[in-house]
Formats: structure tokens, sequence, C-alpha cells
């Protein structure tokens, strides 16, 4: 069915602005294909379904919308952590920023380097777990992602890694225009963390896709800058073994327009996946949008989705979570909950919780809730003589307390916690 004229158009003049990368034979024909269908779908828009709570179109815009800087001044993210530091800028690898891309049990190089090469693993993972994504729901951006993203990692972790790679995005120029393709593959029996920070860019695009194989484990953590006007959209595609487990975990503040797409497939029996986020927004200007699509194609399978969120000055957060089970995938546990709190009237929450199930024998549940803070925890603690600002403070935190707990490391999890106590102490002055 042809696109309507006015999708065509935006489709076809983003796509004219831009060049596919040169690489190996198997490379250029990835990147086509996802062409394909970027252009048989068209670049969303308003009408589109899972798009209809947010607006695609500084994502979509041939020109990026520009950024202010923002002068940082807290201490590194994840600096006191013993880690393979992997530096971008504007969306760019900067090698002398970066450590040696070298650790035990683990082998880490650029995308441009793999996909320059005739014979490599990530033939069998670039743009595959991103073309099984497109259906039931097309997700145009991250085929986009695959088809023109020039630059990533690719990451195989052969046994537990104990150092974990940290990939940090910084953002120097106000008009730049990002896109990053990452890889990774944890073998049988391996594990490894993944941590991720930083703007980026004025715009940013991210694709992730892990395959974990049987008895592998894999940890993401990431944290999503403080720059105030930034435009970013993520995806992260995750297929799982037997046995395995995933667990991912991030922490968002500001940002005029944030979009991450989570999509994982249980495919080997005893699986786990955990899907967690915190986000924090403050303005009129502010939108948070978490898309989660975990599919149970297994038996005895656990997926846990924890997304919370805290909204003020007229903020507006989003989540659109689905479970699907499929036919067979009996013994399923399914748990999804999304919840935010609104600090003010003018605060918005939007959600669309699904459940779509064809077993028989599974444990599933969702909800989804919006309220205030509570008056009668409020007035305990002022009667304990803590000021409202920083009454208010203690029970936001108590609120985001149940998504931080997904993250297994403790010393990440003190990291995380100290990022939200400085934003909220930001936000009294």
């Amino acid at each position: 069915m042809a696109l309507p004229k006015l999708k065509a158009d935006a489709t076809s003049a983003r796509l004219d602005a831009l060049t596919l990368p040169k690489g190996a034979a198997w490379a250029v024909e990835a990147r086509k294909a996802a062409l394909e269908r970027v252009t048989a779908m068209g670049l969303p828009s308003r009408r589109d379904e899972y798009w209809r709570y947010t607006d695609p179109s500084a994502l979509v815009s041939v020109e990026a919308p520009s950024a202010a800087l923002l002068t940082d001044d807290e201490a590194p993210v994840f600096g006191t952590v013993d880690r393979i530091r992997i530096v971008f800028v504007d969306g760019v690898f900067d090698a002398d920023q970066s450590d040696p891309m070298i650790g035990t049990g683990i082998e880490i190089e650029r995308l441009s380097d793999a996909t320059a090469k005739d014979i490599h693993w990530a033939r069998d993972l670039f743009g595959v777990l991103e073309a099984r994504a497109q259906k039931p729901v097309e997700r145009s951006l991250a085929a986009l992602n695959t088809a023109f993203a020039a630059d990533g990692v690719v990451i195989r972790a052969v046994a537990k890694v104990e150092k974990p790679v940290n990939l940090i995005y910084l953002h120097k120029s106000e008009t730049s225009d990002a896109m990053l393709h990452n890889l990774v593959r944890v073998e049988a029996g391996a594990e490894m963390t993944l941590l991720e920070n930083g703007p980026a860019a004025a715009r940013f695009s991210k694709l992730l896709e892990v395959d974990v194989s049987d008895g592998a484990a894999f940890h993401h953590v990431r944290i999503q800058g403080r720059d105030h006007q930034r435009r970013a959209v993520t995806h992260t595609f995750a297929r799982l073994g037997q046995q395995s487990r995933f667990k991912s975990f991030t922490l968002t503040a500001n940002g005029v327009l944030t979009r991450n797409e989570c999509v994982i497939e249980l495919t080997g029996d005893d699986a786990s996946a955990h899907v967690a986020g915190a986000a924090v927004g403050d303005g009129t200007d502010f939108l948070h949008d978490d898309t989660v699509f975990i599919t149970h194609d297994a038996v005895g399978c656990e997926s846990r989705q924890v997304f919370k969120k805290v909204l003020r000055n007229g903020a507006t957060g989003v989540f659109q979570g689905k479970i699907l089970v499929k036919p067979g995938a009996q013994k399923t546990d399914g748990y999804q909950i999304s919840q935010s709190l609104l600090l003010d009237d003018d605060c918005q929450f939007l959600a669309k919780p699904e459940l779509e199930i064809y077993a028989d024998d599974v444990a599933c549940s969702h909800g989804s809730t919006s309220g205030a803070i509570d008056e009668t925890a409020m007035f305990y603690l002022q009667s304990r003589g803590i000021p409202k600002r920083e009454a208010t403070d203690l029970l936001v935190l108590a609120f985001l307390a149940e998504a931080l707990e997904e993250v297994e490391d403790l010393r990440l999890t003190e990291d995380l916690r100290g990022r939200l106590e400085g934003w909220l102490a930001r936000r009294r002055r």
C-alpha cells in the first residue's frame, strides 16, 4: 500500500540528505535492506498508533534542531568504577579520550572496522534483531539507524568480564546530529556489564542489538544526562537464549524529547528479562517516552517492567508497554508496572499498558497509576522538623526506589541515587 503523500515526502526528504556508509558486501547488503524497510514503512508521524502521544517531527526533520551546550559541574558519571572507557564526541569516536579496547574475556572494536571485514561474527547480528522487531509494530527510525549509522562499537564477551564497558557520549556542537549503532554478543556462560552516559548530540539516534546466549548474563545501566535541549531516540533489541539473564536500567533527567524503545524476545526456556527506568522532568518542554515490547516465546520465562516518572511544571511522561505470550509459552511470569508522581496540576502522564496472551498456564499482570505527593507522609516528615522542599525530595526518592532496586550492582545504585539527589537539590534553588 502506498504511503500517504505527507509521510512519503517527509521520508524522501530525510533519506535524500543521507548517504549509505561503505563497507564489506554483507554490511552494505544489510544497510540496503534497512533502507528498503524505511522507504516502505515511512518515517513516523502522530497518526501512527505508537506515536500518538509523542510528536516525532523533530526526530524526522532534515535538519537537527539546535541544542545549547550544558556546563556540567558534576563529578564524572561512574567515575568511581574501574571500567573500560570508550568516548564518542558528537557521534564520532575519540581515541585520545578512550581507553585501549582490550580486556580479559572480551573483544571490542569499532563498528566501522567490523563492517569493513569480509568475515566477522557481526554479520549474524547487525540489523538482524532490528529487522525481526518490525512486526507487529513498525519501527522505522530503528531501520533508519541500521541503514546510516556509520560508527559505534562491536562487543563480544566470551567469559565473565570483571570490568564494565563504559560508552561515554559527549556533546560539543550545538547543531550535531549523531547516529550510533552498537552490537553485543554474550556467549554461552559469559557475563558482562555495559554502562552508557552522556547527552551525545543535539539530536541523537542510538541503537543497541544484544544477543544473550544460553546461560549468559547481560547487565545494562545508562544515564541520559542533564542537557535541557537535547532530543534523542534510542532502541534496544535483545534476544535471550535458554536460562539467560538480561537486565537494563535507565535514568533520565531533563531533555526536550527522549524516546526509549526496548524490544526483547525470550526464545530460550527459563530466561529472564528485567527492564526498568526512572525519569525526572521539569518544564512544559519536557517529554519522556518509554515504549517496551516483550515477547515470551519459550517455557518458564520471566519478564519484569518497572517504570517510574516524576514530573513537575507541566512536564509530560509517556509509557507504552506490552507483554506478548505466544502459544506454547507456558509457565510465563510477566509483570509490568508504570507509575507517575505529579508534583503539580499542569503535568500529565499518558500510559498504554497491554497484555496479549495465547497460553493458558501463565501469571501476567500490569498496572498503571498517577498521583500526587502523599499528604499524610508529607505531614509526618514536616512534623519531624523537615522543611517541605526537603520532605518532597525524600518522598520522590522513595517513589523511585523500586526502579533503582532493579540495578544489581550496589555501587552503581548509589551513584544513580546521588545523581537524583543532586538533580532534586538544584530544583530547590
